[in-house]
Order: C-alpha cells, then sequence, then structure tokens
C-alpha cells in the first residue's frame, strides 16, 4: 500500500422524514405491512399524475443551506430509466443536469501523531439532489423466489455525492458520520441506518502515488453500518492493489459487500449515465426556490454541530472532548445546557456526571438520552444536594443508582435512605476521637511521619459515619486532630 493511493468518493441515499412520499400523500411509515403503502402514483398506474412533497423539497434546500452550498433557484426532475423488479414504473424520477444542490462542503477532523492536535480537511460535496426511492427485493423469506415490497417506492431521498477527496477508509467513515450527525441535527433524516434511512454507495478506485490520473472505479452498493463501509473500502483497496500488481485490469462493475466474509462481489457491470436514458419528466414543472423562500428556510435551521460545538467550549469552558461528546447529538446537548441552567451546579461537573455515569448506565441500558430513566429535573436536583452540601459526591452516586432504579428523585430518596451529610463540626469530631482511640498504632506511625496514613484515617471515619461526613470538613478537622 505504501506505493498506492486510494481515491475515494462517496454517495449517501439520506431518506427524508416526511409524513408522505414525495410525489403523492401516501404513508412512509417503516414496518407496514407489505405493499400497504404502494398507491396508484407510486405504481404508477394509467392517468395519474406526481405532485411534488413542498415538505421534502423544504428538506432538500435546508440541507444545501447546512453545507454552504449552492441551492438552486430553478431545478429540474428527470426519469432515470432502467428495469428491476422494485421499480414499478421501469423509472425513477430523480434530478440530473440541474439538482436542488451543488458545490458544497464537509470538514471532517485527522487524528494527528500522539499528543498532537487532530487536523482539518475538507471534503466537497458535488451535489444533493432529490428523488424516489425505490422499493425492496426480499430474497431470504422466499426460497426459490423474490418478494417485492413496494412500500418503501416513493419515499424521498437525498442522494449525496461527495467528490473524490477521500483517501481512506477511516477519512470515508469520518466524513459518514459527520454528514450522518448533520442530517439528524437538522431534523430531516432520522439517521436509523439498519432500516436503510441512511445508507451508502463507496465509489473506489486505487493509482500509484504521484500520479494525477484516477484510475478504474468500482461501485459497493448500499452499505449501512460505519464499520461495513470501512471493511467494504479497506478490502475493495487491497483486491484492487493485487490485480494490478498480478498484471489484471480493474474492471468497472457494480460490487456488493457480504458482512459475513468482510468481502465485496461483483454484481454487475457499472452503467454510464447514457445507459439511464435521462430526460426531463414531462408530469413536473421546473422546481423554483425564490430568495424569500430560500431565507424562510434559513431561518429554520437549527445552531449547527460545530458551532454548537465552539460554544460549549467557550461559554462553559468546557475541554475539547466533552464539548465533542455533548454535542454529538442535539437532545443530549439541550439536556445538558437544561442541567446546567437549573442545577446550580458547575458546567463541568454536570459535563462530568452526564458523559460519565449518565451515558455510561444509558449505554448498559441500551438507551438514547430522549429515553433516559433520569430526567433533567431529577438529575438537576441531585446536583441541588451536592451544592447545598446535603449530600456529599460519594453518597450521589448511591443515589444516582436509585434514581436509575426508578426510586424516585434525590429528594425523595435522600430521605428515605437518610443520606444526609453530616456538616455539624462536633459530630464529625466526635467520630474522629474514637477512630483515632481504635487505632494508637496508625495514629502513632503518623506522626511519626508516615504521612500516606491520612487516607487510612478518612476512610475509617468514613465508614463510622456510613459516607456521610462532609469530606471538606472531614479533611479540615481530621488534620487538626492528627497534629503531634
Amino acid at each position: 500500500m505504501s506505493n498506492w493511493e486510494a481515491v475515494i468518493g462517496l454517495e449517501v441515499h439520506c431518506q427524508l422524514r416526511t409524513q408522505s412520499k414525495i410525489f403523492t400523500g401516501a404513508a412512509t411509515a417503516y414496518g407496514a405491512e407489505p405493499n400497504t403503502q404502494a398507491d396508484p402514483v407510486t405504481l404508477g398506474l394509467p392517468g395519474v399524475l406526481p405532485v411534488l412533497n413542498r415538505e421534502a423539497l423544504q428538506m432538500a434546500v435546508k440541507f444545501g443551506l447546512a453545507i454552504g452550498a449552492k441551492v438552486a433557484e430553478r431545478s429540474v426532475f428527470a426519469r432515470k430509466h432502467y428495469f428491476y423488479p422494485d421499480l414499478p414504473k421501469g423509472y425513477q424520477i430523480s434530478q440530473y443536469e440541474l439538482p436542488i444542490v451543488a458545490e458544497g462542503h464537509l470538514d471532517i477532523e485527522i487524528p494527528g501523531p500522539k499528543g498532537e492536535e487532530p487536523t482539518l480537511k475538507r471534503i466537497g460535496i458535488t451535489r444533493a439532489h432529490m428523488e424516489e426511492d425505490a422499493g425492496k427485493s426480499l430474497h431470504e423469506a422466499f426460497p426459490g423466489v423474490t418478494g417485492i415490497d413496494l412500500n418503501r417506492a416513493g419515499t424521498p431521498l437525498i442522494e449525496i455525492v461527495s467528490e473524490p477527496d477521500i483517501r481512506s477508509a477511516a477519512e470515508a467513515v469520518a466524513y459518514l458520520k459527520k454528514l450522518h450527525q448533520l442530517v439528524v441535527y437538522i431534523g430531516i433524516c432520522d439517521g436509523n441506518m439498519q432500516e436503510g434511512s441512511f445508507r451508502c454507495d463507496a465509489n473506489v478506485s486505487v493509482r500509484r502515488k504521484g500520479e494525477a490520473k484516477f484510475g478504474t472505479r468500482t461501485e459497493t452498493k448500499n452499505v449501512n453500518s460505519f464499520r461495513y463501509v470501512e471493511k467494504a473500502i479497506e478490502y475493495e483497496i487491497e483486491r484492487q492493489i493485487e490485480v494490478i500488481e498480478a498484471g489484471g485490469k480493474i474492471v468497472q462493475e457494480t460490487r456488493l459487500f457480504n458482512p459475513d466474509t468482510g468481502e465485496t462481489r461483483a454484481m454487475r457491470s457499472k452503467e454510464d449515465a447514457n445507459d439511464y436514458r435521462y430526460f426531463p419528466d414531462p408530469d413536473l414543472l421546473p422546481v423554483v426556490v425564490t430568495a424569500a423562500d430560500m431565507e424562510a428556510i434559513r431561518a429554520t435551521l437549527p445552531e449547527l454541530p460545530e458551532a454548537k460545538r465552539h460554544r460549549f467550549v467557550t461559554q462553559y469552558a468546557l475541554p475539547k472532548y466533552d464539548a465533542a461528546v455533548l454535542t454529538g447529538e442535539s437532545a443530549l446537548a439541550d439536556y445538558f445546557e437544561a442541567v446546567v441552567e437549573t442545577s446550580g451546579a458547575d458546567a463541568k461537573t454536570c459535563a462530568n456526571w452526564i458523559t460519565t455515569d449518565l451515558l455510561g448506565a444509558l449505554n448498559k441500558l441500551g438507551k438514547d438520552i430522549t429515553a433516559s430513566p433520569i430526567s433533567v429535573e431529577m438529575l438537576a436536583g441531585m446536583l441541588k444536594r451536592i451544592v447545598d452540601k446535603t449530600i456529599s459526591g460519594k453518597i450521589a452516586k448511591d443515589v444516582f443508582e436509585a434514581m436509575l432504579a426508578g426510586e424516585g428523585d434525590a429528594d425523595a430518596i435522600i430521605k428515605a435512605k437518610g443520606l444526609v451529610q453530616i456538616t455539624d463540626d462536633g459530630a464529625i469530631i466526635s467520630a474522629i476521637d474514637k477512630v483515632m482511640a481504635a487505632n494508637p498504632g496508625q495514629l502513632a506511625d503518623y506522626r511519626s511521619g508516615k504521612d500516606k496514613l491520612f487516607g487510612f484515617f478518612v476512610g475509617q471515619v468514613m465508614k463510622a459515619t456510613q459516607g456521610k461526613a462532609n469530606p471538606d470538613a472531614l479533611n479540615r478537622l481530621l488534620k487538626e486532630k492528627l497534629a503531634p
């Protein structure tokens, strides 16, 4: 590989989060009984006409604005002809020469050597065009035959085509994750890769380092997980190098990835644009987006992930790592800000509890932040009790576990379990005196210079007070009492 360079471009099919299909009012709900959402327009029955879903158009424009692209004032739908059982009309309505979005970009982070800051790399986005999805062929459920479910046919998509700026499988995954985060953040896609809402075709070629001309590319179709994309690209790079070094030639073709073997295999020869016989769809007028339309849609854009991450670093004085984790999902960022606003605790303390304790617990439960059993109010309520010294940070761990188990909010748990922190100096001194009296040997050793025994005494007093002694008061009083 040292003498070779990969050239990678990605085509991402992003299913738009509309309630109805792109050219008809039929539903798009996932999981419906097969063929119950295949209406006359989707099937292309005689006498029916498509009508563009306005919400799908707005979502496409929203995406273009989010990636700093040119949004076309006038774009055109075309018919893309091919014959496959899951395409009932014999053509797909897509966009070809005049797409809705062109010339955008995403910046990805490339990890640097250990201890160094990552570097930014800009990946160009050639275009994003609107189109309808095809149906689904089902092979495994019907031995010897193929089942066709046309529920998905007509579902609105944007196909997002990158420039061939990607040079490794790792860069491809970084780009896909950034793109996935963005489309979910701005609310145009649910991002569910298992259901096919966000799937990728990987175009891969190789060339010797220093060469300007691209090699012959292959396209690996419909890969629906980040890990599989990485494995498919890595396999295809190695395969192409081996073929060329053995004196063979790469054939332009479409391939499929087998996740069980980690290999790609040839499916069919790769079509060129003229094979599809594109021409403007005569049933659909050109799409016109005015400047006023554009500004109205721009006003609906939320704060984008990069801007939010930068704000978290500056506004809350968070480390970059914490800010990146907390802004990974819009709902998680909202949760954090609500906890900071209502708890009275400092932002770093809130971040620690959320990124370590809460996310760790949710990961074990297999839930995301939107299904958290600990609400904003519950976590903020617990943090308030740390701030006002009702409980210590150690006791808070027990309160957190109890909240996670559904035992109520922090105040109810503290009261029920008698977890109120001991802050009275007299009570703490009494516990210290008893511990000192019970451990004369350790006391003598400490006073003779074995300072590490201080931790032993802290532990013994905490044990005697069932962990309820205020840590700050305990440390202060213990130092005074242990002094020779």
